[in-house]
């Protein structure tokens, strides 16, 4: 539908430096190819607390590089004067409520019928909106405002003859864009098919200190975007979507759960040891216990003791913290599912990861072929399904079910096959590698995943990555664990549960062995730097969660579990090429 009023900016498209630029004392007017901007005296009150900021506007039009702060702090001292005016007035300009009867879409729903010129003008006709002007309009007598609510944007067509006493000369002078409005009129739709509400009464709601950015000089800076999420949510209402549709997964989640009669319960943030995952923690101290707990890196441990509790069927959707890099794949703090049953193995766990991502796909997209950043992805069922091995011989030619222990052996056939097609941290990280265990690892990692574009379980993975896992019924090494791969990227993580608390007992002490030793040889490799820091990825403490090991021994029945990333399905929903864009407000680096 086209708009008669100017539209509100393009937050991602032009630098900073010009992102505030207009004081709403301009009346826009739209040409096929620019925006021209025309001093409003013939339409609009201008008073002349306003030059400031219209000499500011001018002087940036002619120079762009001009900074912007001086000009944002102008209009800011503009739009608190009228806070002044308007408190003068007896007028409130931060209100307590405002009776809504309808949103922006509910009125473009209900009135989809009335015809151009057509008003409705009954008493069942008077509505009541509010939200957050975004562009502005004026004409003498006449003023155009759109209005955008949480719902969609709505016309206001304010006429001076329609308003009481002297409001239509409060709207010219006080009413800026960003302001959030309340307006009550009847309903018409203009001769150019806008529907609109004619404005009987308005309030300023909440009165915008800051302008908002432009339709062509937003911001360009990514960082800025993230940081300043709530700008970017305004001007931008497809990043507001984005979020919307996150919930509507973690709703259509729980539905899915639920009806399969798995209870949600809680586990603890602040944990006395991180355990459930190998990843650097965050660590706290507690005053009152005199004691360092650590913000979870996982929820896995705790979930279990409820089935050793009695629980069958259990999940939790929560936060994960882990005090790793930053990229577009990973956040410090990210959002899960891990889900337990009681008396099942690895695979209805993967039955159970194509039915939640299929349920979430047609709840967001309407269907199973979506498209992912120019790629198209088939998520009909069922999903491929193929051995770590398999994998790692069709990519690279190498059968590690032909190289038996001998790690020396598997890393020279390695690099004498693939060394070509390898970098300098990749054959490093090939050599480094403590098990043939390790090293099939390394190799998937580096050749196989990704080009695991569309959905596919890779699975029983060796028993030196996968502690937690139960050793496989047929293949010696390998555990009954696999992984699910889309779009060259990890989306969930599961086994069938080791329940043997000895068995258990040993591969966590084992683990933190690799660890400690891993963490030793990082540690000689800084001793003689100046600044004598710790590998990052190593120099972390990893500690045994006995307690976890003691509910074991009381004995839990057979399992499998699986660990879901909730951010990464989002962004695969929703084309998103960032976690970033799918955290509402992520972490960043400290602005300099």
């Amino acid at each position: 539908m086209r708009m008669e009023v100017q539209r509100v900016w393009n937050l991602t498209s032009y630098p900073l430096r010009l992102l505030f630029r207009h004081s709403s004392s301009y009346a826009f007017r739209q040409t096929p190819r620019t925006l021209l901007i025309r001093s409003s005296s013939s339409s609009t009150t201008t008073s002349s607390a306003d030059k400031p900021a219209a000499r500011a506007s001018a002087r940036n039009r002619r120079n762009p590089s001009t900074t912007s702060t001086s000009d944002r702090e102008a209009i800011r001292a503009i739009r608190l004067k009228k806070v002044e005016e308007l408190r003068s007035k007896g007028l409130d300009p931060y209100a307590y409520e405002w009776d809504k009867t309808h949103s922006a879409t509910q009125l473009q729903d209900i009135y989809r019928d009335l015809g151009n010129g057509e008003e409705s003008n009954s008493e069942n006709d008077h509505v009541s909106v509010a939200g957050r002007i975004v562009a502005r309009r004026a004409f003498g007598k006449l003023a155009f405002l759109t209005l955008r609510d949480d719902s969609g944007t709505i016309q206001l067509y304010c006429e001076k003859e329609r308003l009481i006493g002297d409001q239509f000369e409060d709207l010219k002078a006080h009413v800026d864009i960003g302001d959030i409005l309340g307006a009550r009129g009847s309903i018409k739709r203009t001769e150019k098919g806008e529907l609109s509400v004619c404005v009987l009464s308005f309030a300023i709601l909440t009165k915008s200190l800051l302008p908002l950015p432009d339709k062509y000089h937003g911001l360009t800076d990514i960082d800025k975007r993230y940081r300043q999420r709530y700008v970017d949510m305004i001007a931008n209402p497809e990043v507001a979507d984005v979020f919307r549709k996150r919930a509507k997964v973690v709703s259509e989640i729980r539905k899915t759960m639920d009806s399969l009669d798995f209870v949600e319960v809680e586990t603890p943030v602040l944990q006395g040891a991180a355990g459930g995952a190998e990843a650097r923690p965050f660590v706290t101290y507690h005053n009152s216990l005199g004691r360092d707990l650590y913000l979870r890196i996982a929820t896995e441990l705790h979930l279990k003791r409820m089935l050793v509790g009695g629980f069958e069927k259990v999940y939790e959707i929560g936060r994960i913290f882990r005090n790793e890099g930053i990229s577009t794949r990973h956040n410090p703090e990210f959002t899960t599912i891990e889900m337990y049953e009681a008396y099942s193995d690895y695979q209805s766990m993967m039955n159970l990861s194509e039915e939640i991502v299929t349920r979430c796909a047609l709840a967001i997209n309407g269907k199973l072929t979506i498209d992912y950043q120019g790629v198209e992805i088939c998520l009909e069922r069922p999903w491929r399904r193929e051995t770590m091995h398999n994998l790692v011989k069709e990519a690279s030619g190498i059968d590690f079910n032909d190289l038996g222990n001998d790690l020396e052996g598997a890393k020279k056939t390695t690099l004498s096959t693939l060394g070509k097609d390898l970098d300098n941290k990749d054959k490093a990280s090939i050599e480094a590698c403590q098990s043939v265990g390790h090293l099939l690892n390394e190799v998937f990692e580096i050749f196989v995943e990704p080009k695991l574009i569309q959905p596919t379980f890779v699975l029983d993975y060796p028993v030196e990555i996968s502690p937690l896992a139960k050793l496989h019924r047929r293949s010696a090494g390998l555990t009954e664990r696999f992984e699910l791969f889309i779009c060259g990227r990890e989306l969930g993580n599961a086994f069938s549960e080791l329940t043997d608390p000895i068995d258990q007992r040993g591969r966590l002490e084992d683990q933190i062995r690799q660890h400690e030793k891993k963490r030793a040889e990082a540690a000689s490799r800084t001793s003689d730097k100046k600044e004598g820091t710790e590998n990052e990825d190593d120099s972390y403490e990893v500690t045994l969660d006995d307690d976890f090991l003691t509910a074991l021994e009381y004995g839990m029945p057979p399992a499998s579990g699986m660990g879901l990333g909730i951010d990464r399905l989002v962004m695969l929903l929703t084309n998103s090429p960032s976690i970033r864009d799918v955290i509402a407000f992520p972490v960043l680096k400290v602005q300099q």
